[in-house]
């Protein structure tokens, strides 16, 4: 008999999720939990075992750190209304209470400047992965949870469609009263945590991922493994590569760090972890552009990550610099870089130069260009049946005009908007979406939703890019296709442009995309000699029809047979055919039914890859290999979060990038802070004695601003480069003895107070810091470009300060620009003035957690 039993789903970084479900509002606010149960990370350890395992319960006691948190500003949190919920086909209590959830749609307005607002009316925007409360009322406080008629019941999203179709994973079953009236009570959808980031470190401490490599790791569980010793068998001569770093013009510190990188990449005989120490102000995000631009010319598939979007963003910028000036050819040899991420968090809009290695916009115009019947292929055998023989394309339109007719229509938008979409690469084929989503089966309740809400859409976003059932002539008029159709000449002059233009927007394309293995500079070259020849052909076809104006009209026949003897005659269109045809033999182009499929094609074949550190647990699923691993910002990330991208199969080598000395990763238990949970590998390392290449030159700061952070952190190792010693550096932005490069300024009278989210403001030092912007403000008419930063460490400060200066940002005064941020926040970032808004102040001298000495130290060295 068939064994028709249904496998029961894996939910990845399950027991983590049953961990938090079992806690009730007393476990999560009881901070002592976990306390007999983490224990201090050791520095070194025997097996892997015990190295992955030493971090478990301290992930564990965080995430309920983190969900405590997220309790004490329970008011604060945005809501949504559940508008109904029904068990799914797979619902097996008493553990796998799964629910479809459908949410009432966002309300969302848009301001005269074109941006767009939500109302009060259900502010939550669920992601997956999210951890939700769902009650039958807005809690307003943490009691809310706990009365006898409540039940404290927690929820996981598992997935999310169209930002209201919610697949759920419930702690428990959820239930509701009905009046009289057979009205059931409202239900909310409250978010507490997202838990992406602590589940994919989950699944790398307790071999989850695919891929399992622990050949790096296994070395770093004693230092003296994981440093690099020189191999003879690999000590070639690199003569060459020596002299391309060497002509570059970074300092000799990083000059040494990039060859010693290169050198110990080449080594195929051990696994090794190099440290690069990068000091405030020396250049370290220069040094790692240098860096990946020689491995991107060496082919080693890299992947690059760091622990932040914006750190991710900054090296994928940089490297890309470096990358455009070097191209041969337009920008082919971009399809080798890759960056992928969440896009709304990259604010990737805002970064255009970005957007031809970002992944989302890739696969939406190789999808154009590779999957649509409008496409490479199907420009290509059109061009050549026009060519080769127009009068039955003619003859062809003659007979069937609407489908022909409607085939143009199609894809008259996509070229005229090319430009548009080799920016956005938003203009997919809409009946491949819509054949894609209609495989999706949903019960009768969502699928009804969901068909609702794709109406409201398209009323009411929905723009089209051509007129439809009309083909505009040049001069703008519109002809009835049916009643009035195109003459020969008019019929082959339209169709060759238009074919034309689709072959322009693949060709550039294909070329800026596809992966240099895939599509060779001559195919390059070639494509663009047939589109030369083809535009030389356009010229000879325009040309002859506008002399044809000023003669009598001649017959139809006439007309064909002339029109037919002169493409056929010219030299021109028999150079373009011969070429066409050739293109298939050397192009092989891809062969794709889907977007994971090109997803996962680009992101095998790149050479060069950027992410965050979480992030990286994708490529665990596309089962490739890479040589190398550069992590930036490696001094600012949690270790064990740096598992996920050491497992990677095939990686033999990781250079981590970053400065003990500056800010670690954030940590919110103090039962976790006391276990070391927040200390890096890089730091780990270091204070286990592994060598570090030192970049000892900052180019950043006046010598009397890096004067005091020398001394007292860097054991006056670091050197002031030559541009800051040089007079034109010594700027006063503001006149008097009080603004000197570096000042302090006593603010009497200040008191520190608590906002709504416990976080402290001082509403004195923030009228102080807006009178000095002010100041600056009308003395950049004078002084020119001025950039100036605010930095608090406190979020209510930075809230209050950037509410109070907003309007210097608002200004059209390009030569002015503010930042205000938190002190983490402001790490690599740096500003031409620097305003700190300590905050503290009070009789007993107290000053929290700016105790910190990495954190004064990043705070203090900013401002150029």
């Amino acid at each position: 008999m068939e064994n028709t039993e249904v496998k029961e789903e894996e939910i990845p970084g399950r027991r983590l999720i049953d961990f938090v479900f079992s806690w009730s509002v007393k476990d999560v606010l009881n901070e002592s939990l976990y306390k007999n149960q983490v224990r201090k990370i050791p520095q070194t350890f025997t097996s892997t075992t015990e190295y992955k395992t030493s971090f478990c319960a301290p992930l564990v006691e965080e995430t309920h750190a983190d969900l405590l948190s997220s309790l004490s500003t329970l008011s604060l949190a945005p809501w949504r209304v559940i508008s109904h919920f029904m068990p799914t086909k797979d619902f097996k209590p008493p553990n796998n209470l799964f629910y479809h959830v459908i949410l009432k749609s966002l309300r969302k307005f848009e301001t005269d400047d074109g941006k767009e607002f939500v109302t009060d009316d259900g502010r939550y925007e669920p992601e997956a992965r999210d951890l939700i409360a769902i009650t039958n009322v807005r809690p307003k406080c943490i009691a809310d949870l706990e009365t006898t008629n409540r039940s404290y019941l927690v929820a996981f999203v598992l997935t999310v469609k169209e930002e209201q179709f919610l697949r759920i994973l419930s702690s428990k079953p959820i239930l509701f009263k009905e009046d009289n009236n057979k009205r059931r009570e409202t239900l909310y959808a409250i978010p507490l945590i997202n838990m992406n980031t602590n589940i994919r470190i989950w699944r790398a401490l307790n071999s989850e991922l695919e891929g399992g490599n622990l050949n790096i790791i296994q070395n770093v569980l004693l230092p003296k493994h994981a440093e690099a010793r020189n191999c003879t068998a690999c000590s070639t001569d690199s003569a060459d590569m020596r002299s391309r770093i060497c002509s570059s013009d970074l300092n000799d510190s990083q000059k040494e760090a990039v060859l010693s990188c290169l050198v110990t990449r080449k080594c195929n005989h051990q696994n090794t972890v190099k440290l690069i120490w990068g000091p405030p102000g020396t250049g370290k995000t220069r040094t790692v552009g240098l860096l990946l631009f020689s491995l991107l010319r060496l082919r080693c598939r890299t992947l690059t990550c760091a622990p932040t979007n914006i750190a991710v963003l900054e090296v994928a910028q940089r490297l890309l610099k470096n990358v455009t000036k070097s191209l041969e050819y337009g920008t082919y040899g971009l399809g080798d870089v890759i960056l992928f991420g969440n896009e709304k968090r990259m604010k990737i809009v805002d970064r255009h130069d970005l957007l031809d290695i970002f992944l989302d916009n890739r696969v939406d115009i190789l999808l154009e260009c590779l999957v649509s019947s409008y496409g490479w292929k199907g420009s290509l055998v059109s061009m050549i049946c026009l060519l080769e023989d127009p009068k039955r394309q003619y003859d062809l339109y003659l007979n069937d005009r609407s489908m022909i007719d409607n085939k143009e229509e199609k894809t008259e938008g996509m070229s005229k908007n090319k430009e548009t979409n080799r920016n956005k690469g938003k203009e997919i084929d809409q009946s491949f979406e819509d054949n894609k989503k209609s495989k999706k089966k949903l019960n009768k309740v969502i699928v009804q939703a969901l068909n609702e809400n794709k109406n409201k859409k398209k009323n009411k976003e929905m723009i089209p890019s051509h007129k439809e059932n009309k083909l505009e002539d040049e001069d703008g008029s519109s002809q009835n296709k049916c009643d009035n159709p195109l003459s020969f000449e008019e019929f082959v002059l339209r169709r060759f442009k238009l074919i034309l233009k689709r072959l322009e927007y693949c060709s550039e394309n294909l070329y800026t995309h596809l992966p240099t293995s895939f599509i060779s500079l001559e195919v390059v070259k070639n494509m663009n000699l047939a589109l030369d020849f083809l535009r030389s052909l356009e010229t000879l076809l325009c040309t002859l029809t506008d002399a044809d104006k000023g003669l009598k009209q001649v017959s139809s026949e006439k007309e064909q047979s002339r029109l037919s003897h002169i493409m056929k005659s010219s030299f021109v269109r028999e150079d373009c055919l011969r070429i066409l045809k050739s293109l298939p033999q050397k192009f092989s182009v891809p062969d794709f039914t889907e977007e994971y499929d090109i997803k996962k094609f680009c992101l095998k074949n790149s050479c060069l890859t950027f992410c965050t550190v979480s992030s990286s647990a994708k490529l665990h699923e596309v089962k490739a290999q890479w040589e190398l691993l550069v992590i930036d910002e490696a001094a600012q990330l949690k270790e064990c979060e740096s598992t996920i991208p050491l497992q990677l199969p095939g990686l033999r080598h990781a250079i981590l990038v970053g400065d003990e000395r500056q800010l670690p990763a954030m940590v919110k238990s103090k039962v976790s802070e006391e276990a070391e949970f927040g200390r890096s590998l890089f730091q780990r390392l270091v204070l286990l004695g592994h060598k570090k290449d030192l970049l000892k030159v900052q180019h950043r700061m006046h010598p009397s601003i890096s004067l005091f952070p020398n001394r007292m952190f860097y054991e006056n190792q670091i050197l002031d480069g030559p541009n800051v010693k040089e007079r034109s550096y010594d700027r006063r932005f503001l006149q008097g003895n009080m603004y000197g490069s570096y000042s302090f300024i006593n603010v009497a009278h200040g008191k520190e107070e608590f906002d709504k989210s416990h976080s402290l403001r001082n509403m004195i030092e923030v009228a102080v810091a807006s009178e000095i912007v002010a100041s600056l403000f009308k003395e950049s008419v004078r002084t020119k470009k001025v950039k100036v930063g605010i930095i608090s460490p406190y979020k209510a400060q930075v809230y209050a300060i950037e509410e109070k200066v907003k309007k210097y940002n608002a200004d059209s005064n390009s030569d002015f620009s503010i930042s205000v941020r938190s002190v983490d926040g402001f790490q690599g970032g740096e500003e031409d003035v620097i305003i700190m808004s300590t905050v503290r102040s009070n009789m007993n001298g107290v000053v929290g957690f700016l105790k910190n000495y990495q954190r004064t130290n990043v705070a203090l060295t900013r401002a150029r």
